[in-house]
């Protein structure tokens, strides 16, 4: 009976202290802290780590396909009506990505490194053969150098010659890969002959196959976490210098490859986009589960790429100076040396409405032409991501030139890009075994919680059944005694 008795108390006594230790736990915030703490020491670059090793040679595949808008009506074009056009596409290719000559600096704070970036043609997530399949499009090379030229008079006429001798125009048909990687166009070549620093090649991604674009430096995360991996130089300079504002030429954050861990939801996370030729940012849109991985999912706001009346900051991006595009276009001739390239969101996502119906055959929608990051926002890691840019190429009436015919003054949709990245699922098991380890340690409070709510309703339990065994134990005395008397 005593046994029993010191059993029932003890219970309560365990039950109470249990549910103090918990809240204290929560209160105090000491598991999740060490959790954020141990993921801020495991976030750095250092020599050996496994962080290192993912960070030069990512594991998760990326695919980058290209998208072309093939013209259907190039005579009616140059006689001043819409473009038609139709878009063909995908056309696949695996990259691989892999930073080379690192380099510890300042003891081990920053990080030098060049990304080298390799394309392999993938046949099975392809349209067609890039080899064979004709893309009718812009002549870009043409375009180019009319505009070039167009305040050297001299040049004017042994262009528009060179033109007619080779029957070049304002449209010109090339092979997928031709356009992609690069064919010797005529007029370039005789250009070179006066600049040598025209190539006479042409190719939207000419000398990026096996290539590195610079040397990196960015820090370790070492000092901060929120740092890790930030770039503060690229191939040489702190600063860029193709816009007209010091807030403009900003290197700001990462290479959109790789974040700080601990995201938030009311985060800007800032990442340099060299085929932009600046920074951009993204703000958190909602939250998803990629392959059971908790992720945020963080996009580009339409202010990225605002007039400057909806975003004054934009203004720097105005090149020349003052000279202002509508919203959702981007002029980074300064960067491409001096070609008419405008950057846009595929089919010309969130940009002007006079953009999208300048041209017959695009329809811009959210869920194609959006890009994306879903970040899990414990470990930074990217899931799964889309990064979508669109080229175009202003054509326009050149004085001096025959070749523009009537054509109307436009940007004109080329190709859009969709660089793509989703976990495969050896990383994801991998990911989710970390994160279930952390799950676990993180709630251990929780834990003690629930312990202490049970033996709480044990001793509960056990109270009101020895309560019920003394009230029949004195019912069955009083009846003995009733008995007795009789």
């Amino acid at each position: 009976m005593v046994q029993r008795k010191c059993f029932v108390y003890t219970t309560g006594a365990l039950a109470v202290l249990l549910l103090i230790v918990s809240i204290i736990l929560l209160v105090a915030n000491v598991f999740q802290s060490a959790v954020e703490r141990e993921v801020q020491q495991d976030t750095v670059l250092k020599n050996a780590s496994e962080t290192l090793r993912l960070w030069v040679n990512p594991p998760v595949p990326i695919y980058m396909q290209f998208y072309f808008f093939n013209v259907t009506n190039p005579l009616e074009v140059l006689a001043g009506e819409k473009p038609l056009v139709k878009e063909i596409g995908p056309y696949t290719y695996r990259e691989y990505k892999e930073r080379t000559d690192l380099q510890f600096l300042d003891n081990n704070t920053q990080v030098s490194a060049f990304q080298e970036r390799t394309y392999v043609f993938e046949k099975e997530k392809s349209v067609g053969d890039p080899h064979e399949d004709l893309i009718r499009t812009v002549n870009v090379p043409a375009v180019t150098v009319l505009e070039m030229v167009k305040e050297q008079e001299w040049l004017k006429s042994l262009v528009e010659a060179i033109l007619k001798t080779y029957q070049e125009g304002m449209f010109v048909s090339r092979s997928v890969h031709e356009l992609l990687w690069g064919y010797r166009d005529e007029l370039l070549s005789y250009i070179h002959i006066f600049k040598h620093d025209v190539d006479p090649v042409f190719g939207f991604l000419y000398k990026k196959n096996g290539t590195d674009d610079g040397e990196y430096v960015f820090l370790s995360g070492i000092d901060d976490y929120l740092d890790f991996t930030r770039i503060v130089k690229w191939q040489g300079n702190k600063t860029l210098h193709w816009w007209t504002s010091d807030t403009c030429n900003m290197i700001n954050g990462t290479d959109g490859t790789s974040f700080h861990p601990l995201i938030s939801k009311e985060e800007r996370l800032y990442m340099f986009v060299t085929e932009l030729c600046r920074s951009v940012y993204v703000t958190y849109q909602s939250s998803q589960s990629v392959k059971g991985i908790t992720a945020y999912r963080f996009t580009v706001p339409s202010e990225v790429l605002a007039n400057v009346s909806v975003n004054p900051d934009n203004a720097g991006f105005c090149v020349p100076a003052g000279n202002c595009l509508s919203g959702g276009i981007l002029n980074i001739g300064a960067c491409k040396q001096g070609a008419p390239i405008y950057v846009s969101n595929p089919h010309f996502y969130q940009a002007d409405d006079k953009y999208i119906h300048a041209t017959e055959g695009l329809h811009p929608n959210q869920e194609e032409h959006e890009s994306f990051m879903d970040i899990n926002p414990l470990t930074g890691l990217l899931v799964r991501a889309a990064k979508r840019v669109q080229v175009n190429v202003l054509v326009r009436q050149v004085p001096g030139f025959t070749i523009p015919g009537n054509i109307r003054t436009l940007f004109f949709p080329v190709m859009y890009i969709n660089e793509s990245i989703l976990i495969d699922d050896e990383s994801a098991e991998k990911l989710k075994s970390v994160l279930l380890k952390t799950s676990v340690v993180s709630n251990i409070p929780f834990m003690i919680m629930v312990l202490g709510i049970v033996l709480g309703i044990v001793f509960i339990v056990l109270a009101c059944r020895k309560q019920t065994a003394k009230e029949e134990e004195g019912s069955s005395d009083g009846r003995a005694s009733l008995i007795r008397t009789s």
